[in-house]
């Protein structure tokens, strides 16, 4: 039986998802040893990540071939920010933050990197590269979520983050994608599928970076 394109991804990022679900940020959400600092840096980083994934998603739908991933990915944008805005403003609330303390902190260095080239692939590349650069902003936060809730948390402002990602609402969400990247895979060279993974590769690394960078409350050294 053949293996589906989607599993041979995946093949390529297993040592980068070990390193995830072994940093000391993910293990911290589940033994409740992430100090509450290091959890309200991230989640302001993450709530301007989602603005720039949100437009390049947008991106992902105006290049679509098809109309109904017009309509999946236009939704996705939306939902980008409004579902995860819901997320957000529970534990901004919960930490005491303002949305326009958020809108004026500055872009982590990290987060630039990781999206400047999101932006950069989706305004420059054609639509298969763009859908092997978004997934593992999908597949990656699925598969933590999975992973962490059986364990669950002590903290409850750490449960409500592995609840939103681990749960049913947000698998159906990725499974969303990665059928249509196994279906616009079948008709790929060997050279564009290869494109796919590449950026697969270099974006799965980036996840890894950000929970890295959540845990240094990265900054500008200079």
């Amino acid at each position: 039986m053949a293996v589906s394109f989607t599993k041979e991804m995946w093949r390529e990022i297993v040592p980068i998802f070990k390193s995830i679900l072994a940093h000391p940020f993910i293990k911290g959400l589940t033994d409740g040893s992430l100090s509450k600092e290091n959890f309200k840096f991230y989640v302001i980083q993450d709530a301007l990540y989602l603005r720039e994934f949100a437009k390049a998603l947008s991106i992902a739908a105006a290049k679509s071939p098809e109309e109904d991933w017009i309509i999946m990915f236009n939704e996705h944008s939306a939902g980008a920010l409004k579902v995860e805005r819901a997320l957000h403003d529970s534990l901004f609330r919960d930490f005491g933050i303002s949305a326009n303390k958020v809108s004026q902190t500055p872009i982590a260095p990290t987060n630039q990197a990781y999206t400047s080239y999101l932006l950069s692939v989706a305004y420059s590349s054609p639509f298969h590269e763009v859908v092997g650069a978004l997934l593992p902003c999908y597949w990656i936060y699925w598969e933590v979520g999975k992973s962490l809730i059986s364990k669950g948390s002590p903290n409850p402002l750490y449960q409500k983050w592995i609840d939103t990602y681990g749960g049913e609402e947000f698998a159906e969400v990725v499974k969303e994608v990665l059928n249509l990247t196994n279906k616009i895979s079948r008709k790929l060279p060997h050279n564009e599928k290869q494109a796919m993974k590449d950026h697969f590769v270099t974006t799965s690394r980036y996840e890894w970076m950000f929970w890295d960078m959540g845990l240094r409350r990265e900054k500008w050294p200079v």
